[in-house]
């Protein structure tokens, strides 16, 4: 795991009606995973997620899915400090290793099914795997994902595209003076092709 598997990302799923057929296969991968909003957020301000609860829908047997071929998940410690409870993630359906990832292990709160870690990112992904037991490692942090993204370290990149403008927050991408990074669709048989999605604005 100290040397990269590739330069470029394996590729990206972007998928908005994201079927639970089309849903991941456990296969041992390092899964960058995210809902986002259409402008780019994957939190609020301070980490707030207040603004899933609002109209979302989940695709059905899509929950199952991720958290039936999910063996172990990785996390930063901002997210973690404002919600250290991971009894629910996936809806409670979910049960299994959780590794938190920081610079200050010292200070961080203790949580029940949470490992405190503090080494490089490419170590952390190896423990995970490790963890996951052939299963998938998914990240939840989006710099320790664009750390990864970085190194090569990243299988895929799986977004659910809410329908809302949050204009402030924590992007799921942040590399200012950063390269471009190029993916390809592998949910659909144009990998290279923009994806095109039309709303209105809601009414109230």
């Amino acid at each position: 795991m100290d040397t990269p598997r590739s330069q470029v990302p394996a590729g990206v799923t972007f998928a908005p009606n994201l079927r639970a057929a089309d849903g991941p296969t456990s296969s041992g991968r390092v899964l960058w995973h995210f809902t986002m909003t259409l402008d780019g957020f994957v939190a609020g301000p301070n980490h707030s997620f207040d603004w899933m609860m609002e109209g979302i829908d989940d695709t059905p047997g899509i929950v199952e899915a991720y958290a039936a071929t999910t063996g172990a998940i990785l996390c930063g410690r901002s997210g973690y400090d404002v919600d250290p409870d991971v009894s629910m993630i996936y809806g409670g359906l979910w049960s299994g290793p959780v590794f938190m990832l920081t610079r200050h292990p010292h200070d961080a709160v203790h949580a029940d099914g949470v490992t405190i870690i503090s080494c490089d990112v490419a170590e952390a992904v190896r423990l995970g795997l490790e963890a996951a037991g052939g299963k998938n490692l998914e990240i939840f942090s989006a710099d320790i994902g664009r750390q990864l993204l970085a190194l090569g370290l990243i299988d895929e990149i799986h977004l659910h595209v809410a329908p809302i403008l949050l204009g402030d927050g924590i992007r799921l991408y942040d590399e200012p003076g950063g390269a471009p990074v190029r993916l390809e669709l592998i949910n659909g048989d144009r990998p290279l092709a923009e994806v095109t999605m039309q709303y209105r604005p809601a009414v109230a």
